[in-house]
């Protein structure tokens, strides 16, 4: 070091009026505000040291112990796999059920009229009359009027015409009551009956 260099520092070393704190000098001040050297307060440098340990520890348990824990994906994965367990033993209940005790034609009727008052009264009336979609109870069926044909709209839906995708609401069982009731409505000849759609149908 030049020996001017223990002079230059001196020089450039001040003293803050308000605080009594040394800094180094040749700081810029704007609007009376002088730039300080000031040493950040213990509190701060704590928390600030509290915060790479915490990281730390963090960083053991998810890369190095691999702790599923604080893995969020794993719970996830937990979570959906107990789903699936309790609508597989569901389904499995159900089937022993139907197997067990056949079900009667009151039963599936009543089961498909539950059905229908709850989906799809908004769109075809309340007996079937038709509203936004067709008449039930009449001899015009725009896709058909065979089971196979009403579970084919009611599986894949008809976008163009409205008509939603209920494979994921509702079950084979109740699609298939749903069927059997709308089939039943066939010449009920309800008060305000929809314009007859489609093409006329036999029924034999």
């Amino acid at each position: 070091m030049h020996p001017n260099d223990d002079d230059k520092l001196k020089e450039t070393h001040e003293v803050d009026d308000v605080t009594q704190i040394k800094y180094f000098g040749g700081h810029e001040e704007y609007d009376g505000i002088k730039e300080l050297d000031n040493p950040l307060p213990p509190w701060l440098k704590y928390i600030f040291y509290i915060t790479i340990i915490i990281s730390f520890t963090y960083l053991m348990r998810l890369v190095v112990f691999k702790d599923d824990t604080i893995i969020q994906k794993k719970e996830y994965s937990k979570e959906m796999a107990a789903a699936r367990a309790k609508t597989e033993v569901a389904v499995k209940a159900e089937a022993v059920q139907s197997a067990a005790k056949p079900m009667t034609q009151e039963e599936i009727l009543a089961g498909g009229k539950t059905t229908f008052d709850k989906i799809c009264y908004v769109c075809h009336g309340k007996f079937g009359e038709g509203l936004v979609g067709p008449n039930f109870t009449d001899d015009y069926w725009i896709h058909g009027n065979r089971p196979e044909d009403l579970k084919k709209v009611i599986v894949d839906g008809v976008i163009d015409k409205g008509m939603l995708s209920y494979k994921s609401q509702l079950s084979n069982k109740q699609i298939d009551q749903v069927i059997a009731y709308i089939l039943s409505l066939h010449g009920t000849n309800p008060p305000n009956q929809k314009a007859p759609q489609g093409v006329k149908v036999e029924n034999k």
